[in-house]
């Protein structure tokens, strides 16, 4: 762990220069307590840095949580072993999970599945369910999709040959619009009260104050929507995979031996160094100590089950996957479809050019996270995946 400053602690080892400036700007808000934290996966970001734990006291920043609000992974291990897929055509399983989710941005349910229906009317029930019918008055057939960029689904090996279920999404349009319009008040706010910002994307809002209570309120329901979501695709992958292997009507289906779902793009009341903060995690997941968590690597890299340490300084928080090191648009002038078809070799995917930004190489090496998180996490679980199915 490398100390920046007394408000700012460094756990990557891979941290450009424009990275560290911009964490030296949120670090330096009066309101942040007692320090902020980078994550080895940190890279820079829309206002906060990706890979980034920020504590404070009577404000929250909303463009520190994003847009994607509770953005996060789930995985399930089953009761079904590498010989179980010996043999069989695990693109036929991709083009089945293809199938059963919608895929890529805008793309959502054509009508609300029986296994969603108790998930959607328990979100009508929430706080915030107003406000989602405001900015996105169609959410409930969202629920159940993935999207694009790095979200993913996974079939996995672990070390002992397990098959793992794995996938990657958050609260989709409905939680971006949410954020996009807190994010304006908070400018808004910021704006009538003359305060002078290095960054408008740090704009806050006061604690006390209307704005604040509406936020709190969108972003509460927005996390439980995005984990509702991971619920509703992991009950589709388990369908599928369970046909494939078993076949339509016959033997078991899935068996779910342990099950995670966290979040890593998130705020929460929790108390740090003696006083009650709000913490927002964005890219990085809670990891107290013997808590479960999810670490993914890059598509055709390594991906890891960990228990959290409980590292207070790291205010009790890891890495949330392997962070990016060329942006989207550098990646796809760089890299080449040869060399991803290469590098994905005994994977079923997509091959398409659409996920040349998402090239190994576009991300930190994932190897050297986990390295720099030995004191935030343990590792339990090493899977490699046999299946990648991603929108494009």
């Amino acid at each position: 762990m490398e100390t920046i400053t007394a408000r700012l602690l460094n756990w990557a080892s891979i941290l450009e220069d424009s990275t560290r400036e911009q964490a030296l700007r949120t670090a330096a808000m009066p309101f942040v307590y007692p320090h902020l934290a980078l994550m080895p996966d940190a890279h820079l970001g829309k206002g906060a840095t990706v890979g980034s734990v920020i504590p404070t006291e009577g404000a929250i920043i909303p463009a520190a949580v994003g847009v994607d609000i509770g953005c996060g992974m789930m995985a399930v291990r089953t009761q079904f072993g590498a010989d179980d897929l010996a043999g069989r055509d695990l693109s036929v399983l991709h083009g089945k999970i293809s199938r059963a989710i919608p895929l890529s941005a805008g793309r959502y349910n054509g009508k609300l599945s029986e296994s969603a229906e108790p998930r959607v009317e328990e979100l009508r029930a929430l706080p915030g369910a107003a406000q989602a019918d405001s900015v996105a008055g169609r959410w409930p057939l969202q629920l159940g999709s993935l999207g694009s960029g790095n979200h993913f689904i996974e079939v996995s090996l672990d070390e002992a040959g397990r098959v793992w279920l794995f996938l990657h999404s958050g609260s989709r349009g409905v939680g971006n619009k949410l954020a996009s319009r807190h994010i304006r008040a908070a400018q808004e706010q910021c704006r009538q009260r003359g305060i002078a910002l290095a960054d408008r994307d740090l704009a806050y809002l006061v604690e006390g104050t209307p704005e604040f209570d509406a936020y709190l309120e969108a972003l509460r329901w927005a996390q439980r929507f995005a984990f509702l979501n991971r619920e509703e695709m992991m009950d589709r992958v388990t369908e599928e995979t369970g046909q494939f292997v078993s076949g339509p009507g016959r033997g078991p289906g899935v068996d779910r031996r342990h099950v995670v779902n966290c979040h890593h793009n998130y705020t929460e009341r929790e108390e740090h160094y003696g006083r009650e903060v709000w913490l927002s995690r964005k890219g990085a997941i809670a990891a107290y100590a013997g808590q479960w968590g999810l670490i993914p690597g890059s598509m055709g890299t390594a991906s890891y089950v960990v228990v959290g340490r409980g590292n207070a300084a790291a205010l009790m928080s890891s890495p949330h996957g392997a962070g990016r090191n060329y942006s989207r648009t550098a990646a796809r002038k760089r890299f080449t479809r040869a060399d991803l078809e290469q590098r994905m070799t005994g994977i079923a995917w997509g091959h398409s050019n659409a996920f040349l930004d998402e090239h190994p190489d576009a991300y930190k090496p994932v190897d050297v996270v986990m390295k720099d998180a030995e004191d935030l996490v343990e590792i339990r679980y090493t899977l490699r995946q046999v299946v990648n199915v991603k929108g494009d």
